[in-house]
């Protein structure tokens, strides 16, 4: 089932030299997004893919070949700060890392739009509000079919309307848990899930609620990502192309160095360059960022629009966990990511700081348990990996990572990422830990939490870019951001930025509704200055 017709051979085919009103770097939550809502202005768009279309096969549901044979996992090598190698968690692929994404759809909470004192440093305040984002968030969970339920979480923002969809129901043992946290004083919610789910009329819905969603890839197209709901409606529209095995290695400008001339990219070993009224960059936090210090001139020693140095500084990526609680009463739920716990999220009577968010991951079986834990299950058959897995209550539990400057991406000669990443505010994140432990202890579990590590074959933290936000802070001084409030860099004239590296801070919830919120809000300022 597809959302829109396939695109014709003129939309996917791009001659050197051409010129558009507007070139997108990236199709994920960020471009994708934007791609969709330039589609109906008439403007002709190109959008530039490094990766292809994630195929459809039957892998795509195969726990084994996701989590222990990194079959969409990117090829790349980037360093830490001690110049050891590492691959990164990252997908390149049309809708890029939202194909593989939970689809978990949070609104940053009011206060992380504010300056936000944790145990362990600060958070400052953006140069926009929470009312500035709040119609844009609305908009973001209409088009990205938003399934919640207000007025249930304690640390809910103001809202000008209901989600657009009814909350995914429980299924019994989470439910069981959902009661059992109420009894004991807490406020457990519907996690507001992104999926084309329609419970009432199972037999007509796309989704199935199966448990093949989060850190998979959806094969029949029911997971709300950038490519099912971003690029293939703006496809439908004749005047938008997309270019996919297309990798931009470098942005050029004119002698003044205010404006990008031209967009060099490498697609099936050929070389190519391509121009537009306006360059707008979403290639993920840490690519972008690169990007833009690969396309150093002389108007830009340090890299494009990076006057202030800022490029590339102040990457955040959230201090999570994902946590399995054995318990002795079986867990026959199928698809569990229904449940958000935000008492802890601003602090409690006992901490008043911030803590974060807890909230379910997909249901984990033996197979998925023996990917994140190769090393530790190696000797273990795959049959006692699932007897554990039917015990298991599956939690991911995240805490902000305060902005850094020294907590930044920079390129060797090579154009390789060098990620230099030391954690911070680790206070919240042990007694946001401390906080769920205890009351499952309190409920009925003992011995009951070990934690996964979070990507195959990787010991290394930073290796988690699901959530990586920062590098291109927007803000309205020039000499301590990199944009300006509509996303466009101080120093260029038509070069923007839409992804997460945009947010000066992460809080504490996933940054995907964010970025998609504000994708609408720079794409109607394209459509005004385009368009007028």
């Amino acid at each position: 089932m597809h959302s829109s017709p396939l695109p014709v051979a003129e939309q996917q085919h791009v001659a050197n030299g051409a010129h558009f009103d507007v070139v997108i770097i990236g199709s994920g939550a960020g471009g994708g997004t934007l791609a969709r809502t330039l589609a109906a202005s008439g403007l002709k768009i190109l959008v530039l893919e490094r990766g292809d279309w994630l195929p459809q096969e039957p892998q795509n549901w195969d726990a084994e070949e996701v989590f222990q044979k990194n079959r969409y996992v990117s090829k790349d090598v980037w360093h830490d700060k001690h110049g050891k190698p590492f691959q990164p968690g990252s997908h390149y692929f049309v809708g890029g890392a939202t194909k593989m994404y939970g689809a978990a759809h949070f609104r940053l909470r009011q206060q992380d739009f504010e300056v936000l004192r944790h145990f362990d440093g600060l958070s400052p305040a953006w140069p926009l509000r929470y009312s500035d984002f709040e119609p844009w968030y609305q908009r973001a969970e209409e088009l990205y079919h938003v399934h919640g339920l207000r007025g249930e979480d304690p640390t809910e923002p103001p809202c000008s309307g209901p989600y657009p969809h009814p909350p995914v129901a429980h299924e019994p043992r989470i439910q069981k848990l959902v009661d059992d946290l109420r009894a004991a004083g807490l406020h457990p919610s519907h996690a507001p899930s992104g999926v084309m789910l329609d419970e009432a009329n199972m037999a007509f819905s796309r989704c199935r609620k199966c448990n093949c969603c989060d850190g998979f890839p959806c094969l029949v197209h029911a997971k709300s990502d950038a490519d099912v709901l971003g690029m293939r409606p703006a496809l439908a529209s004749t005047t938008v192309s997309l270019l996919t095995r297309a990798e931009v290695r470098r942005l050029h400008t004119d002698a003044s160095g205010r404006s990008v001339t031209a967009v060099e990219l490498q697609r099936d070993g050929e070389t190519l360059q391509v121009s537009g009224d306006v360059v707008v960059v979403s290639c993920g936090a840490a690519n972008s960022a690169r990007l833009l210090l690969m396309s150093a001139n002389d108007r830009h020693p340090r890299g494009l629009a990076n006057g202030s140095d800022q490029v590339g500084r102040n990457y955040m990526f959230h201090n999570s966990k994902a946590m399995v609680a054995l318990a002795h009463e079986p867990n026959t739920t199928v698809f569990q990511k229904t449940i958000t716990i935000n008492d802890w999220y601003l602090g409690d009577a006992d901490f008043d700081y911030p803590m974060g968010n807890i909230q379910m991951t997909g249901k984990t079986n033996g197979q998925i348990m023996k990917g994140y834990a190769p090393l530790e299950t190696f000797l273990m058959p795959g049959w006692s990996m699932d007897k554990i897995a039917e015990h298991a209550l599956d939690f991911w539990i995240s805490s902000e990572d305060l902005p850094d400057p020294d907590n930044r991406v920079t390129i060797d000669g090579e154009g390789h990422i060098h990620l230099s990443y030391t954690p911070n505010n680790q206070t919240a994140a042990q007694r946001l830990y401390g906080r769920l432990s205890g009351m499952l202890d309190h409920l009925y579990l003992k011995n009951h939490l070990v934690e996964r590590q979070i990507y195959i074959k990787s010991e290394m933290s930073i290796a988690a870019v699901g959530h990586q936000a920062g590098t291109c802070r927007f803000g309205s001084d020039p000499a301590t951001s990199v944009l300006d409030l509509n996303c466009k860099a101080h120093e260029l004239d038509n070069l923007y930025v839409v992804d997460t590296s945009f947010m000066p801070t992460i809080g504490a919830v996933n940054p995907s509704l964010t970025a998609i919120a504000n994708a609408l809000r720079v794409g109607a300022h394209l459509v005004d200055r385009l368009t007028v």
